[in-house]
């Protein structure tokens, strides 16, 4: 499939989209990995964020030759399609060229995955945007958080461990880098080096 090469767009934009919830509440929970990502490429690339119309902090920047859109709703992680999918209308990005960055628990901690299409896996945020993209034929950057013995929603919305604080800096470059790499390579080639490792 052409998509899976880069610069099949012709240099149009990509969206790159980080999920969690809002506020600090929030801010240093399991769930809120994706966002925690993507402001670790914002403040990496010196990007300024603005408020958009769409219910969405944006920035336009360059990573790795591409032009790229990082975006961070301002809503819940539940409703995060919304400013995705009004972002991918109003830049006429196609849905390949949307990488969402959130939390699995499906991966043990500390891993990355690529993935491009197929199921949710029952995550919220990644059924919102697939709902208000229309299709699931997207990119996602899944970060590992690992599965709990107990209740799921207390997983995903506590804290991380100490051990596992210690370790988040490199879960979070990994993942950054893992979005540069779809970017750099295509998304087919990125899946093949970052899943086999």
């Amino acid at each position: 499939m052409s998509f899976f090469r880069r610069g099949a767009h012709d240099g149009g934009r990509w969206i790159i989209a980080g999920l969690g919830n809002p506020g600090p509440k929030y801010a240093d929970t399991r769930h809120n990995v994706g966002a925690m990502v993507l402001d670790h490429i914002v403040r990496r690339s010196g990007t300024s964020m603005k408020r958009h119309k769409t219910g969405a902090f944006v920035g336009e920047t360059n990573l790795v030759g591409e032009r790229v859109v990082l975006a961070r709703s301002v809503g819940y992680m539940n409703d995060s399609g919304r400013p995705v999918g009004a972002l991918a209308r109003f830049y006429k990005t196609p849905p390949e060229q949307v990488i969402v960055i959130y939390d699995e628990m499906d991966i043990p901690f500390g891993e990355v995955r690529l993935k491009f299409g197929g199921g949710v896996a029952g995550h919220n945020g990644a059924r919102s945007v697939r709902d208000h993209l229309g299709t699931p034929d997207f990119v996602r950057v899944r970060t590992g958080i690992g599965r709990p013995r107990d209740e799921a929603v207390d997983h995903v919305l506590d804290r991380f461990t100490g051990s596992q604080r210690k370790e988040l800096p490199d879960l979070i470059e990994r993942a950054a880098g893992a979005v540069e790499r779809v970017l750099e390579v295509g998304v087919e080639r990125a899946m093949n080096e970052i899943n086999t490792r």
